[in-house]
């Protein structure tokens, strides 16, 4: 088993204003609502950035969202071009928000995106062909959305064959106390090699009172933050804990562990012995990039509070990308295949 630890010194995050941020995004988000053409819009009327409602009900459990296509400018006649990677009979004039389907128009709020860098626009028979081997298919499932109590998504992306689930869970959003996920992968036209998943749990409450000590306490005798990855050859397990520093900012201890399996056991004690130095400072570059980035992200921050704060989280959602490639999400008909199978829209309502 290889064993490797590293310390960092990162900036310290305020709970309070974390906290508030939190709360005022699951107010704005509890507050907004879905249009006919699946476009997300917050009270004021600003529609949110990319994000579209492609099948189920705005905000009740099952409802599955993507970013919104490109539009698209027709050409004479009013016809949309054939391969232009957006929605729209080829041989037909084009209507605003609607997507090709295989056998009939489009309807509102259950399109399909085209496949960012896979062959998206309608062919000579109007159907659209399936991706290529570079397209990407990517949704975002809603399973609960209880502001007061958990709020529960699921990411399915799938790209050059790889099918990836992510499921994440956040306990009482508002003020946030646990983050849980886990995380599949699998290539479904490959063997048990091609499969690995994993866990992760964030416990936000113990990591509060782990960075409230004083700095000449000892360590949280528990790690706030684990995470577990298996695969058939191999298992790790990653390990944060935090802890206060003399100047205020936070010292964080990571430790991954990580054990072959079944045969893989004794070559990769060798394999180990002659590339250990190697392996570890790539851990240490990666604990002190990621580090690196924390420290960008929080220094970018601005200590907003109220109003302001608000205001400035709905502009973020708001606003949108210029020239930005949009990956595709499942379609009804015609479109790229959904590797996960439909949408689970049973269960009790979220609101």
């Amino acid at each position: 088993m290889a064993r490797l630890t590293h310390t960092v010194t990162v900036a310290p995050l305020d709970r309070g204003w974390f906290e508030e941020a939190a709360g005022t995004l699951v107010d704005l988000l509890d507050g907004s609502r879905a249009r006919a053409d699946g476009s997300v819009l917050l009270a004021d009327g600003r529609a949110v950035g990319g994000l579209r409602l492609l099948k189920g009900r705005h905000l009740r459990s099952g409802a599955r969202y993507g970013e919104a296509p490109e539009p698209v400018k027709p050409g004479a006649g009013g016809r949309v071009p054939a391969g232009s990677g957006t929605a729209g009979a080829a041989d037909g004039p084009a209507r605003p928000g609607s997507v090709g389907a295989a056998d009939g128009p489009a309807r509102p709020g259950t399109d399909g995106v085209g496949a960012a860098g896979g062959s998206s626009g309608p062919g000579a028979d109007g159907r659209v062909p399936a991706p290529g081997p570079s397209a990407t298919v990517g949704a975002v499932v809603l399973r609960a959305w209880r502001p007061a109590h958990s709020v529960e998504v699921e990411s399915r992306v799938a790209e050059d064959g790889l099918a990836l689930r992510l499921k994440v869970r956040l306990s009482e959003p508002r003020r946030p106390r646990a983050l849980g996920l886990s995380l599949s992968g699998h290539r479904p036209d490959r063997g048990s090699l091609y499969r690995f998943s994993g866990r992760g749990a964030a416990d936000l409450a113990a990591w509060w009172a782990a960075v409230d000590r004083l700095p000449s306490a000892l360590p949280a005798a528990r790690p706030p933050v684990t995470a577990r990855a298996a695969h058939r050859l191999a298992k790790a397990r990653l390990t944060v804990t935090p802890h206060p520093a003399d100047d205020g900012s936070w010292r964080i201890f990571v430790v991954l562990s990580v054990r072959g399996r079944w045969l893989l056991r004794p070559v990769g004690a060798v394999a180990l012995f002659f590339a250990r130095r190697p392996v570890e400072r790539g851990f240490r570059e990666a604990v002190e990039n990621a580090a690196a980035q924390w420290n960008t992200a929080l220094a970018e921050l601005t200590p907003r509070h109220g109003e302001a704060l608000r205001v400035e989280i709905a502009d973020a959602l708001t606003e949108t990308e210029q020239g930005k490639t949009v990956p595709g999400g499942p379609t009804d008909a015609g479109g790229p295949t959904d590797p996960w199978g439909p949408a689970d829209t049973g269960g009790p309502e979220a609101r």
